[in-house]
């Protein structure tokens, strides 16, 4: 008799501080190792890296760290409050100032993931607006 897996998701919500982003990481190594799924965290550690390092910069309260499995695939996301979607995740063709300190991390985004997308959350209560930017990072097997 086959078995069939559960999906699963986690979500961890993650105060305004600078090592906010590290823990993020490392329960994304985490959850990827007890799922044996190791073999995607460079590419899931480094999508994440970015997205909540954005998150952190750009958002002045708490925002959550999502792992989850759509459809076979590992999608990794970060919800803030703020519901403006940033210019760069959707695609931003502009040239890039090699001198600049930041500018980056989108655009890594969008070459890692093998998908992504936003939802935005206007409406406030259980949601509690904002948005959730997301990747999928590979297949879950």
């Amino acid at each position: 008799m086959a078995t069939v897996s559960p999906s699963w998701n986690y979500t961890l919500r993650l105060p305004r501080d600078p090592r906010s982003p590290g823990v993020g990481r490392a329960t994304l190594r985490a959850v990827l190792a007890a799922h044996d799924l190791s073999e995607l965290t460079p590419t899931a550690e480094l999508l994440a890296a970015e997205l909540l390092t954005n998150a952190h910069r750009h958002t002045a309260q708490e925002y959550a760290l999502r792992v989850l499995e759509v459809g076979g695939r590992l999608r990794v996301g970060v919800w803030d409050r703020d519901w403006r979607v940033p210019v760069g995740f959707e695609g931003d063709d502009r040239p890039v100032d090699l001198d600049a300190e930041g500018g980056r991390g989108l655009r890594l985004v969008r070459a890692c993931s093998e998908g992504r997308g936003v939802s935005v959350l206007r409406d406030l209560g259980v949601s509690q607006g904002g948005k959730l930017l997301w990747v999928d990072c590979g297949a879950v097997e």
